[in-house]
């Protein structure tokens, strides 16, 4: 099983294994906030763009860290629900409605918070690549991906450092190419493939978007 020192190792294992998107000059797209440092390592490599995917779970009232769902940023946010997940933990829709609106609220803070006025990244006609800290249900990164889809790119590629088989088995669907270093069957939580696993601060996620300004966007940004 490979476990990884912490997620700036995580990002540059990832990077040697997507080496071959160098010359197809892509842009690289993170979920914050964990996904921004992988991300980086891999924009860094690569010499690509760096930009975000705001996506936030919907989780169960009881439960919070179980997906119910996700919900993407975007002018008209898309939102993913985990049926299976709804059903069993008996989550009412009106319940479901309130989470979704209070991680859109979050959502608009992130943006606004990371993003500012700051340009977007170009995405239509090029190779996107979402990259993440981990998949745990899939639920989140389904969103990032149809969200992604909806940009018009000319490839879309998911890269991880770690999932569960059956998440990437649904994923699988939803990109051109998909890269993941690690699929361990009995899986558990992403934080047991890292040494250092701390959660990653807004104020981090803001000091590795200034080392990636926005002048590599191709055109075509939103």
């Amino acid at each position: 099983m490979m476990v990884f020192q912490d997620r700036s190792d995580a990002g540059r294992r990832l990077a040697r294994a997507l080496a071959r998107y160098k010359d197809r000059h892509p842009v690289v797209l993170a979920l914050p906030r964990g996904g921004v440092p992988v991300a980086a390592e891999v924009a860094q490599a690569l010499d690509a763009p760096l930009d975000l995917v705001i996506v936030r779970k919907i989780g169960v009232p009881a439960q919070p860290e179980l997906a119910a769902g996700a919900v993407v940023d975007g002018a008209s946010p898309i939102v993913v629900r985990n049926e299976d997940i709804i059903r069993v933990a008996g989550v009412s829709e009106r319940e479901f409605e309130r989470i979704c609106a209070d991680e859109l609220a979050e959502i608009a803070r992130r943006r606004q918070r990371y993003l500012g006025k700051r340009p977007r990244a170009g995405v239509a006609g090029r190779v996107a690549i979402v990259v993440d800290d981990g998949i745990a249900t899939g639920a989140t990164m389904k969103a990032a991906l149809q969200a992604t889809r909806e940009r018009a790119p000319q490839q879309l590629v998911l890269a991880v450092p770690v999932a569960p088989p059956e998440a990437i088995g649904e994923l699988r669907p939803l990109v051109d190419d998909l890269v993941c270093l690690e699929t361990p069957s009995l899986f558990g939580a992403i934080g047991y493939f890292y040494n250092d696993f701390r959660q990653v601060e807004d104020e981090e996620v803001i000091s590795i978007l200034k080392r990636f300004p926005v002048n590599k966007a191709g055109p075509g940004g939103i």
